[in-house]
């Protein structure tokens, strides 16, 4: 797997590649990835139950700004099984120092998801004859979150071998590339500015607040975009990744403290 070595992607030659698009910054850096190596990116979403529906309308941004050949949307219900933060299910935790979030599985954590999503990309991968899957695991990620990990995304190829007719048949081998998967946020904010990314489509946050009216919004023109809390783990560690990286994150937070 490329994700866990220190080996450049191989080339696609434009072959087919689905990726997983959030609409966060990780993905998107992973979508710009598939293009840079040569692959011809098909963008794949989940509508899952999510409580803030904002981050399809940035995933749509951010396919349309990479020039995707097709962007998917899939709906699959996860809210109906609980078992997160995400999905209503319990409180998203605020203001935790950078050791506790690193610590333990969160309660952000959405069961199985990255399997239910896998398992739907590698079926329309194996339909549009791909067998390149791309998703924008990192080492910070796999720090807290089982399915993030190395060994799972190891699991998971091996699986796609045996679980379809062009693995089985065929021999076919399909492959996950996580090429973020040894980054830290600090490197990947300084991948997306080598890559051309702009981060200002993207939506990390995982309780935005307010909204405010953003011209430079590419999804709906003069669509309105929440604010991002600042607080929540996932604004902490992009905005510790934009610090570090020593660049300022372009997307408007609640608290104007929070870039500080």
């Amino acid at each position: 797997m490329d994700g866990n070595q220190d080996q450049p992607l191989s080339r696609g030659d434009e072959q087919p590649a689905v990726c997983l698009l959030s609409g966060g910054m990780d993905s998107a850096v992973v979508l710009a990835e598939a293009r840079a190596a040569g692959f011809a990116p098909h963008a794949l979403s989940f509508s899952y139950g999510q409580l803030h529906d904002f981050e399809l309308a940035a995933a749509r941004s951010v396919a349309t700004a990479a020039g995707v050949i097709d962007h998917r949307i899939v709906a699959v219900d996860l809210a109906a099984l609980g078992g997160s933060a995400l999905v209503g299910d319990g409180s998203v935790p605020m203001d935790r120092p950078a050791e506790t979030i690193g610590s333990g599985v969160p309660v952000t954590y959405v069961p199985a998801r990255n399997t239910i999503f896998l398992s739907i990309a590698l079926g329309w991968a194996e339909t549009l004859g791909a067998r390149a899957i791309f998703i924008g695991v990192n080492a910070v990620d796999y720090s807290g979150y089982p399915d993030c990990r190395p060994e799972f995304l190891a699991a998971f190829e091996a699986l796609a071998g045996l679980a379809t007719a062009a693995g089985a048949e065929d021999g076919a081998r399909f492959r996950v590339h996580a090429p973020l998967l040894e980054l830290s946020k600090a490197d990947i904010v300084r991948r997306a500015a080598e890559l051309r990314v702009d981060l200002g489509l993207t939506h990390t946050c995982y309780e935005p607040s307010e909204t405010e009216t953003a011209a430079t919004d590419v999804a709906q023109g003069d669509a309105a975009r929440p604010l991002a809390c600042g607080r929540c783990d996932a604004c902490l560690l992009r905005l510790a990744g934009f610090a570090e990286a020593g660049l300022e994150d372009p997307v408007p937070y609640a608290d104007t403290g929070a870039r500080r």
